[in-house]
C-alpha cells in the first residue's frame, strides 16, 4: 500500500483538507531573524531535533532544500551550525555567530536573498513542486497558495491568507 503523500492532513467536510501539522516552537519561513527570512526556522528545527521534538517527517530534510540555501548565504556549513545551537544562545547571539564564522552580507544581499526566498515557487522552477503539494492534498482551488512559504504555513497549520502580506 502506497503511502500518503501528506498523511498529517485531515479531510474536512466539504472537500478540503486541514493541516494539523502544528509544530510548537517552529516559526514560518516569512519570520526574520536580524531582517533575514528563514535564518530562525533553520534554529528552531535544529533545536527541535537535538530536543527529540522534531516530527519525523522533517528529519530527511535537515541541512538540505532551504537549510542549505540559508547555509550557501552565510557561508556556512550545517553541522558547525548544529554544534553551535545546541551550545544554547538567542537567535540574535546565533546569527551573529554565523556571520563571524561565515560571512556577513550586505544589506542589498538581504533584500535580494528575503525577496527570492519570499517568492520561490512562484513564476519559477518551483512552481511546479508547489502545484504538485497542493494537488497532492487536493487543495488545487487555494489560489492564493502561490510560493513554497505559502504552502509550508498551509501544511503546518498557518493559513497564509491571515498573515499580512509584507511586499
Amino acid at each position: 500500500m502506497k503511502r500518503r503523500a501528506f498523511p498529517r492532513l485531515s479531510l474536512l467536510i466539504g472537500g478540503g483538507y486541514l493541516a494539523n501539522m502544528h509544530v510548537p516552537n517552529l516559526r514560518s519561513p516569512y519570520d526574520q531573524i536580524g531582517g533575514i527570512r528563514y535564518i530562525g526556522r533553520m534554529f528552531d528545527k535544529i533545536r527541535l531535533n537535538a530536543a527529540g521534538q522534531l516530527p519525523e517527517d522533517y528529519h530527511a530534510n535537515l541541512g538540505k532544500g532551504f537549510d542549505a540555501r540559508a547555509l550557501t548565504f552565510l557561508d556556512i556549513d550545517y553541522p558547525s551550525v548544529v554544534e553551535r545551537v545546541k551550545e544554547g544562545g538567542t537567535d540574535e547571539e546565533l546569527l551573529k555567530w554565523c556571520f563571524q564564522r561565515g560571512r556577513l552580507p550586505k544589506d542589498e544581499e538581504i533584500e535580494i536573498w528575503n525577496e527570492f526566498m519570499r517568492k520561490r515557487g512562484w513564476n519559477d522552477d518551483g512552481t511546479p513542486m508547489v502545484l504538485k503539494r497542493l494537488a497532492d492534498i487536493h487543495c488545487e482551488h487555494r489560489t492564493d497558495i502561490q510560493t513554497s512559504f505559502d504552502f509550508i504555513d498551509l501544511d503546518e497549520g498557518r493559513d497564509p491568507r491571515e498573515r499580512v502580506r509584507d511586499v
